[in-house]
């Protein structure tokens, strides 16, 4: 699919399924509401598939988008540009967070290769689709042509369309690029209207000095490009990256297929706040797995009005947070598929 047939694609929920889903949480054998958050994010789900119960998500597929950037070269991250590609090798071989805690809860890790600088070996589970091999610097000129970022954002469409073709019935956002909380922030405060101080965080860990400067580098490219949030294609090419293009078209393509898309922290977060100025009603797929440390991914999130699954202070990316949320988004429409009626167990009701 095309972004302009995957944008038609995209429908507001259903108030009928969202409606029975309220009501088949009050007849459970349960007191009303004792499920928490859990009971609202069933009903958020079946309004995204149309049906109460909603398919259970599972099987799951995270996908980790991976791209360089230009802005690296402004010093706001103490790691060298080629750990990008070294991660993505450790990716394919299961060496990292991500692939262990997909183990653990059952996911699929997928590694796609959009725009990482040094060419890399294939594997089983890596999908070259480079389209530039790395970002331009955001500080000097758009980081990206609109037809660069189109393309990038048409993979992420692509990838979500193929998984959901076989047979996934979850996606997850993964990431990864030295230096991308950089564009990450700019991205946020260009959607949020946020100032650049308020949404830049320390990434994989920078010093008081390295964050003024860092939040100095977000401001200069917010000023030289004037980015205007009602031009999301516009804004993506001037200040994004390749992965974050990608996981905008990512989110928006499993919000087209009526399926649930975990955002994992601050890059994804980006990229949600992106989709949705694209396409409104793509919320209604998004699941917010965690609340990043990074700043900026609270603010993402209280614009889009989700509330994040998990709070464990972590700020690592690849899809981390977004794979351990999985098992309580699949925990919710369990509940709906399974739990007992008062009716049906006989159990009296007050």
């Amino acid at each position: 699919m095309t972004l302009e047939t995957t944008l038609a694609a995209i429908r507001p929920a259903d108030d009928e399924a969202m409606a029975a889903a309220r009501d088949l949480q009050a007849r459970l054998t349960k007191p009303a509401g004792s499920l928490g958050t859990l009971e609202e994010l069933s009903v958020r789900l079946a309004g995204l598939a149309g049906v109460c119960p909603p398919p259970m998500p599972e099987p799951a597929t995270v996908a980790v988008f991976a791209g360089d950037h230009g802005v690296h070269a402004q010093r706001v991250s103490p790691w060298p540009q080629e750990v990008t590609a070294q991660m993505v090798a450790n990716f394919v071989a299961g060496g990292a967070v991500v692939n262990a805690f997909a183990r653990q809860t059952g996911a699929d890790v997928m590694v796609v290769d959009v725009g990482v600088a040094i060419p890399l070996h294939g594997g089983p589970n890596l999908l070259d689709a480079n389209v530039r091999r790395g970002t331009r610097d955001m500080t000097i000129g758009p980081a990206l042509t609109r037809e660069e970022t189109l393309a990038a954002i048409e993979v992420g469409v692509r990838v979500a369309e193929t998984l959901v073709e076989q047979g996934a019935r979850a996606l997850l956002t993964g990431d990864m690029g030295i230096a991308n909380t950089t564009p990450a922030a700019a991205l946020i405060a260009a959607f949020t209207g946020t100032s650049a101080g308020v949404v830049t965080g320390r990434g994989t860990g920078i010093d008081d000095d390295t964050l003024a400067h860092k939040v100095s580098v977000v401001t200069a490219a917010l000023d030289r490009h004037s980015p205007d949030p009602a031009d999301p294609l516009g804004i993506l090419a001037a200040v994004g990256g390749l992965e974050h293009a990608a996981l905008t078209g990512f989110i928006l393509g499993a919000a087209a297929r009526r399926v649930p898309v975990i955002v994992d922290g601050v890059i994804a977060a980006s990229a949600a706040v992106a989709a949705a100025a694209f396409a409104p009603d793509a919320v209604a797929a998004m699941v917010a797995g965690h609340r990043s440390a990074e700043p900026g991914a609270s603010v993402a999130l209280a614009h889009l009005g989700l509330e994040p699954l998990l709070d464990l202070g972590m700020r690592l990316g690849e899809g981390s947070g977004a794979v351990l949320a999985l098992p309580v988004v699949q925990a919710a429409v369990r509940v709906l598929h399974e739990v007992a009626t008062f009716d049906s167990a006989g159990v009296s009701e007050k």
